[in-house]
């Protein structure tokens, strides 16, 4: 059973139900421990006193905010403290179309789901959001933060999505950019179209379960690799081929072509494998302050 990350109520219009805050990822990756080069010895993370490199326990650190020149002690009670509801609730204030919501807002999902006493209220906003088509936009106080955030209905479950403020998502002017348009981009007709192919030839049904994390595959295989040769404890100068920077003296059209014409000799792909998916026919589309408690 997941932990309960937040426990409150979920609120729209005059309805409200008791809800609980389930985590709905986890990361699955190489964990890589510090070691101390000479001994291997392990190194950890410490709490210390920026100042004088003292380690801190756990218990004697507060949370303070710099104001004006000096440090505003808050306890974990007085932070709630300051908005009871937000704290309690999830507020709904609006419901939207899903595809107005760019994705570079998304953050992380986790499941919604009912309490004692909450679960007719939260069938029916789940079944509403369904039949409407619609995502609720809302607001939660975690982790002594407020977020922004998307309700998202599923067949089963509702999933609270946090979002990222507008503050918080950058613009692209300060990137890099092609120019807009098949002519400020120089791209021919041809190229479009073949490129469209290209796009639907690869085309599939969306199957998370058939992609692996194949660095991490790689990763582990060279552990194990040198942990087989009794070269564990010894780090080996390898030399890496960087890649080449790109080049617009390219045929985009032969490459493309090319491209096409793997696209006819993939295999079909089972879950979980690395192979590449089954191919469709071709369609054209500073100081220290003081402190105040």
């Amino acid at each position: 059973m997941s932990r309960v990350m937040w426990k409150g109520a979920v609120s729209f219009g005059l309805l409200h139900a008791p809800v609980a805050l389930y985590p709905a990822s986890r990361q699955d990756e190489v964990d890589f421990d510090w070691l101390r080069r000479d001994t291997l010895q392990p190194v950890g993370y410490k709490r210390v006193v920026k100042e004088t490199g003292e380690e801190v326990g756990k218990d004697d650190i507060v949370k303070a905010v710099k104001y004006e020149g000096q440090y505003v002690v808050l306890s974990d009670e007085e932070i709630k403290s300051a908005n009871v509801k937000s704290t309690h609730t999830i507020d709904i204030v609006a419901f939207t179309d899903a595809a107005d919501v760019n994705f570079l807002f998304f953050e992380t999902p986790y499941y919604l789901a009912p309490v004692k006493g909450g679960e007719k209220v939260y069938a029916l906003l789940r079944e509403a959001l369904l039949k409407a088509k619609k995502i609720g936009i809302a607001l939660i106080v975690l982790h002594n933060k407020q977020h922004l955030a998307a309700l998202i209905p599923t067949q089963q479950a509702i999933v609270l999505n946090t979002l990222r403020w507008a503050t918080e998502v950058k613009d692209t002017g300060d990137v890099d950019l092609p120019s807009e348009g098949l002519k400020a981009a120089e791209i021919k007709p041809k190229e479009l179209t073949m490129a469209t192919q290209l796009i639907e030839s690869m085309s599939e049904s969306w199957d998370p379960g058939q992609y692996r994390d194949t660095f991490r595959d790689d990763i582990m295989a060279l552990v194990k690799k040198k942990h087989d040769e009794g070269l564990a404890e010894q780090i080996s100068d390898v030399k890496v081929e960087e890649p080449e920077e790109g080049t617009n003296v390219i045929d985009i059209a032969e490459l493309l072509r090319r491209s096409l014409q793997g696209t006819a000799k993939r295999t079909p792909r089972k879950a979980g494998t690395q192979k590449a998916p089954p191919p469709k026919a071709a369609r054209t589309r500073s100081r220290p302050a003081k402190t105040v408690h």
